[in-house]
């Protein structure tokens, strides 16, 4: 049973069938990954009834997304179970982006200076700019964009909708705007605060108030 038929912060029986109730259940629990995963019942995708999820009558949280990243203080991007889609209020991102920036690993690549530096100097470039750019194909663009973001370094700023065929039609395809989160959300990387380890004990301590079953292992994964 999913958790979030459980009695929780969102209410018992929260369940997500518009795009308000998506921006509240992110808000609610401060992080949660789209897509189902190895930590049961904590994803927008087991939130959602299935036939709002994705069908010929609604576009469900695939659509949805767009309003939540429109109100400038909620991240989306593959920040997750290494390069997964999650949602994160600017604050709960705010400690991710202080962890994982602490982190060797997470280092920009040399490989990937080029997308990183064209989005500093324009503040904002889809991808279809950037590979215009850096002149690669979408498959590797895409790969570059999936570590940036891993690496806190590029967070989707905005959507556009994608309208083809004849008659112009909508069919969930979207093209993503990347911008530096620190832009996006107004941070001030220079002024104190907490420490990459304090920042990580502060997610481990939201994954658990969500998903209290989960194991040390499952976190450990899933912040990376």
């Amino acid at each position: 049973m999913s958790i979030f038929n459980k009695k929780t912060a969102l209410g018992e029986g929260f369940s997500i069938s518009g795009p308000e109730l998506l921006i509240k259940a992110v808000r609610g629990c401060g992080m949660i990954p789209f897509f189902e995963n190895p930590i049961p019942g904590y994803s927008v995708e087991e939130m959602t009834p299935p036939d709002h999820w994705f069908d010929s009558e609604t576009l469900g949280p695939w659509d949805w997304k767009i309003d939540a990243v429109q109100t400038g203080n909620i991240a989306y991007g593959k920040f997750l179970w290494n390069g997964k889609a999650a949602f994160a209020s600017a604050d709960c991102y705010r400690d991710l982006l202080n962890y994982r920036r602490s982190l060797p690993k997470y280092s920009l690549k040399e490989s990937d200076r080029q997308a990183y530096e064209a989005v500093c100097r324009a503040g904002t470039l889809t991808s279809r700019e950037l590979r215009r750019i850096c002149g690669l194909k979408k498959a590797q663009m895409d790969a570059i964009l999936t570590r940036l973001q891993q690496q806190t370094l590029l967070v989707i700023g905005d959507f556009e909708r994608v309208y083809k065929g004849e008659f112009l039609t909508y069919e969930g395809w979207q093209l993503a705007s990347f911008c530096r989160p620190e832009d996006l959300f107004e941070y001030d990387l220079d002024s104190p605060y907490r420490s990459p380890a304090e920042s990580r004990q502060r997610l481990m301590e939201i994954v658990l108030a969500n998903a209290p079953h989960a194991t040390q292992s499952q976190i450990d994964k899933m912040l990376g």
